[in-house]
């Protein structure tokens, strides 16, 4: 159960806590862009640190170039495009001013550049430019593609490969690379709240620049630390004095006091003293030898490498790094078992996958089945409706829903679905064709998908078994009607004709007519539903009747939940066996989701959600399909394989683990309101833990005031778990409001057994999924198993 967010609280006026003052560089908030993109020196800093120096098409993105924007037939629009100093944003002109943030975008936040037309939108509206001058940038998140015609094909490839550039080196940085890198966002700072560009700073200035980072200090505190700054004593900061104020500022005192713990008097970590950190960490199989590795990859000080030795800028580049991040670097690849039947795994599936936006009027596109496999989605749904010509659309019946083809889809599953993950996707048809369209269906599969499309059994010996994962990589299995003429030679029902229509929910008058055709299913379509037979689940099997592995049951949330409540263990058992797909409700025409965790706890495989809807319903799906390497299916815990099993989530027994986190510190928490110097956020966090009914629960620290740059709480939080395997961890942060709904900042949510004890940094995401850093929550984390 998520707990009330909207809280109303009395708002205390307190004095934020002491600031951290660093020692090492690290990380800030990405500052908006100059507002006439003016790139008047090129970047050779940047471009240096990149190994960029002689790049030329590096070089020509940092002159900028008239590209053409495409957005339909008649909106193409030329706008300016000019890679920044920093090489890392991109600055564009817009009709209309805006704040200077809105006029950038980022190269981490770019999910693909496709080259010609690639996307849906240049296809359709892009036939005026020849496809060597057009690019897609794809990004991560809910933001739309930007479809680009550059002048020439030449110019084109040099945005294409330029981009491809800079991505591969962003993500090949090391950490100290990328901290260094990080580095000049605080002089860029700088150079704005130097108001009159003297190179002094004033402690006006000064306060300017500690709001423009997210912090307002107290007065007295600030020109304090501004003073003992102030060597030349004349009320002014500059050169050195500048660079000593801004060590202070960046110093992380919490862990300056873990290093000088293990360290000693001599302020170096030897390596005996760095494994005995780890052993208390609780890190698997640390040894000498990985200590020895871990100097070798993150000390900065090339004498102290020399001797083996950590010093506290390395020991911070080390928890900074992933190696030191809560999700255990393990979990990050295939690491799962992958030849279970497809029953045993949790199988990432979407809702109305071809919808944007709402159900009742929102646009339907195939990029948005690119986005979801982005997303490492891999059953997605096909709403299939007579379209003209012949040719079947997919849109959602009786609504305004725009139309896209059948074969459109097909095609962008043919391009895409295989990019993230190598295991298999299904297509869950939701058919409301007659005969020859559904048969035009089956063309269309055929001839686009070809060998990845599966149209027999893979062990005609073993019928009765799915297959795994491993065995069906790359392939695409369809879920549809099967013919219920048919009985094999061994006398097996291949399926219930009957099965569950999702519309029913939604539409219970008028449908008649498509009822009747949808229960007419072609031989060329029936053929196609090898392993995924649909069929309605009217009652739960007895005990003593075989199991039907090949058929799937697709129930509403309604009956789902109707059924963990009334026959909790009967489900699980059924679920150990076959796949049961979930999907919302059709009251919820603004596309919300319902809470997937409560399907995940009886064993549900295709829990499907609206992927085009943010919440923390899909940070819940983010985060449950977040290990594994991302692949899209995670092994499902034992109690829920097992055909004869007594778990019952309504009655798990009792705790038997008790989690304890100590929240610490934030680091570089995202500016709200980028545009207003004087917004601050006053941060709490929250740590909420969703599994067993018996375990969901959420609990909160105390808000800072006025600090979103280092806040400090230091305040511990304990839970009690009696199905630890099931559980989700989502830690929040919000900017706390006495008088109206707390803002969202952040959060991370992960599964408690991909959680690392120990000190941890969590890397924050946004609403929609994108990485926030260098935002971090710093924490002690404790598991104990009784």
């Amino acid at each position: 159960m998520l707990c009330g967010r909207w809280r109303s609280r009395h708002r205390r006026r307190e004095e934020p806590p002491v600031p951290a003052q660093v020692a090492a560089p690290v990380a800030l908030p990405s500052p908006p862009a100059p507002q006439d993109g003016g790139n008047k020196r090129p970047g050779l800093r940047a471009l240096k640190k990149m190994g960029l120096t002689e790049d030329e098409d590096v070089r020509a993105m940092l002159r900028g170039s008239r590209l053409c924007k495409i957005r339909s037939r008649t909106w193409q629009k030329e706008r300016l495009y000019r890679l920044q100093e920093d090489c890392l944003s991109v600055w564009f002109q817009r009709r209309i001013p805006r704040a200077p943030s809105q006029h950038i975008f980022f190269v981490q936040h770019i999910e693909a550049v496709r080259e010609g037309h690639q996307s849906e939108g240049l296809r359709r509206f892009g036939g005026a430019f020849e496809p060597a001058r057009c690019l897609t940038i794809a990004f991560k998140g809910r933001r739309k593609n930007l479809d680009l015609a550059a002048p020439t094909a030449e110019e084109a490839q040099r945005w294409v490969r330029g981009l491809a550039k800079l991505r591969a080196r962003l993500d090949a940085m090391s950490q100290r690379e990328r901290l260094d890198h990080t580095h000049t966002w605080i002089h860029f700072y700088l150079h704005r709240a130097d108001s009159n560009q003297d190179s002094k700073m004033s402690f006006k200035e000064i306060k300017n620049l500690l709001r423009m980072v997210n912090v307002d200090m107290n007065d007295m505190y600030a020109y304090g630390l501004f003073k003992e700054c102030d060597r030349s004593n004349n009320e002014w900061l500059e050169g050195p004095e500048i660079e000593e104020f801004l060590r202070r500022l960046l110093k992380r005192p919490e862990l300056e006091e873990i290093f000088h713990r293990y360290s000693g008097e001599d302020r170096v970590l030897s390596t005996p003293e760095l494994l005995e950190f780890l052993e208390d960490q609780g890190e698997d199989g640390a040894t000498l030898a990985h200590a020895q590795q871990l100097i070798h990859t993150y000390e900065l000080n090339e004498t102290a490498k020399q001797h083996e030795l950590m010093t506290l800028d390395g020991f911070m580049l080390y928890l900074l790094s992933p190696e030191g991040a809560a999700l255990n670097p393990a979990h990050t690849h295939v690491f799962q078992d992958m030849n279970q039947p497809l029953a045993h795994y949790f199988i990432s599936s979407s809702h109305n996958t071809y919808l944007t936006d709402s159900q009742i009027g929102g646009p339907s596109s195939t990029e948005a089945y690119v986005r979801a496999f982005a997303q490492g989605c891999r059953c997605v749904e096909l709403d299939c409706w007579e379209g003209p010509g012949g040719e079947p659309v997919i849109y959602h019946g009786h609504t305004l829903t725009s139309k896209i083809l059948f074969r459109d889809v097909i095609q962008a599953v043919r391009d895409h679905a295989f990019t993230l993950s190598p295991y298999p996707v299904i297509l869950s048809l939701e058919n409301h064709c007659g005969l020859e369209q559904q048969a035009a269906m089956a063309r269309h599969l055929h001839a686009i998908l070809g060998d990845m499309l599966v149209t027999q059994l893979l062990d005609s010996q073993n019928p009765e078994e799915l297959p795994s994962p491993e065995q069906l990589k790359g392939r695409v299995l369809v879920k549809g009607k099967k013919l219920p003429a048919a009985r094999n030679e061994d006398g097996r029902v291949l399926s219930d004709p009957e099965e569950d229509n999702e519309d029913e929910d939604e539409e219970e008058a008028g449908a008649t007519e498509q009822r009747r055709r949808a229960k007419q299913i072609s031989p060329e379509l029936s053929a196609l539903a090898v392993y995924c037979c649909a069929s309605r689940l009217r009652t739960l099997r007895p005990a003593p009747a075989p199991p039907q592995p090949c058929q799937v049951s697709s129930l509403s949330e309604r009956k789902a939940k109707k059924l963990i409540r009334e026959a909790g263990n009967s489900f699980i058992r059924h679920n150990a066996c076959q796949l049961t797909r979930v999907y919302p409700l059709g009251l919820r025409m603004n596309s919300a989701n319902y809470n997937p965790q409560e399907m995940w706890n009886s064993g549900c495989q295709l829990v499907a959600l609206n992927f085009q809807t943010p919440g923390y319903e899909m940070d819940l799906n983010a985060g449950r399909f977040l290990i594994n390497g991302q692949c899209g299916y995670v092994l499902k815990p034992a109690c829920l394989r097992q055909p004869d099993t007594t778990f019952d989530p309504e009655c798990p027994g009792p705790p038997r683990t008790t989690f304890t986190i100590q929240v610490l510190t934030a680091q570089q928490l995202p500016k709200l309101n980028a545009e207003k110097p004087n917004s601050i956020v006053d941060p709490l966090v929250r740590i909420e833990i969703h599994g067993v009914p018996a375990d969901c629960a959420c609990k909160e620290t105390n808000h800072v005031l006025n600090n979103g740059f280092n806040p400090h709480w230091g305040q511990t939080l304990q839970f009690q778990l009696r199905a630890p395997e099931l559980v989700l961890v989502r830690f929040v942060v919000e900017d706390y409001d006495a008088t109206s709904p707390n803002d969202f900042v952040g959060q991370f949510t992960l599964p408690l057994s991909s959680l690392k004890r120990g000190y941890r940094h969590i890397h924050l995401l946004s609403k929609d999924g994108a990485s926030l850093s260098p935002a971090t929550l710093f924490v002690h984390i404790c598991i104990q198993h009784s």
